[in-house]
């Protein structure tokens, strides 16, 4: 028995929900930002959005955030610059709209309220581009997305905490519409989002690494 209790309950950690294999996003403190260069393209709105994916031991939610505006420059098919503004208040969870909105509507509450993005607040996030790089991952690299192209940094602001950030990313331009996806995980901790982030909380803890899927269409 004194070999079996400990063996469950390692079993029942290693089950525990974790985030989404996802590249890292790197985070160092806030840089410049300069203007872009060359033609700008702005975002659709109406199908641009970032999505979510946040994690507890006892199971995960996923939900999406709706882009208020944005544009990026090109210049000679080169990302030179932009910036994308989330409107916070446009929260939702996805997962439980079809089977219990009452749990629906108070997570929504929770996360829009001081505890996590405190919308009332701060209702925009933004995320402002830094640099541009072209990235082709190398045999033996660790990328998840292995069909990246450039590799984006850029100061994301939450609750007026601003970190740069990079992920990798695919971009494609056709036709004068830009097409972009990206999917890595960011710490909510270093925005100032602690709560139930310790992990002796156990079955209360809150995961503190969250997934982010961001989809992007921008004309030209």
């Amino acid at each position: 028995m004194k070999y079996i209790l400990p063996l469950i309950f390692l079993a029942l950690l290693t089950a525990c929900e974790q985030a989404p294999k996802a590249d890292k996003a790197t985070t160092t403190e806030a840089q410049s930002v300069k203007e872009g260069e060359g033609s700008a393209y702005r975002l659709d709105t109406t199908t641009s959005e970032l999505q979510w994916i946040g994690t507890k031991p006892t199971g995960k939610h996923t939900g999406r955030f709706l882009i208020h505006q944005g544009k990026l420059y090109v210049k000679d098919t080169t990302i030179t610059g932009g910036s994308i503004e989330i409107n916070m208040s446009s929260l939702k969870d996805m997962d439980l709209s079809y089977t219990d909105t009452s749990l629906q509507r108070k997570l929504e509450t929770e996360l829009k309220g001081p505890l996590f993005f405190d919308v009332e607040k701060y209702p925009f996030a933004r995320f402002e581009i830094t640099g541009a790089s072209d990235f082709r991952p190398s045999v033996g690299n660790d990328v998840m997305m292995k069909d990246a192209n450039y590799m984006i940094q850029g100061n994301l602001t939450i609750k007026n905490i601003t970190k740069n950030i990079s992920f990798p990313a695919y971009i494609r331009i056709h036709n004068e519409v830009l097409t972009a996806e990206a999917v890595f995980n960011i710490d909510r901790t270093l925005w100032g989002m602690t709560y139930r982030a310790d992990k002796s909380m156990q079955d209360k803890l809150i995961n503190s690494q969250v997934n982010i899927q961001l989809k992007i269409k921008a004309l030209k």
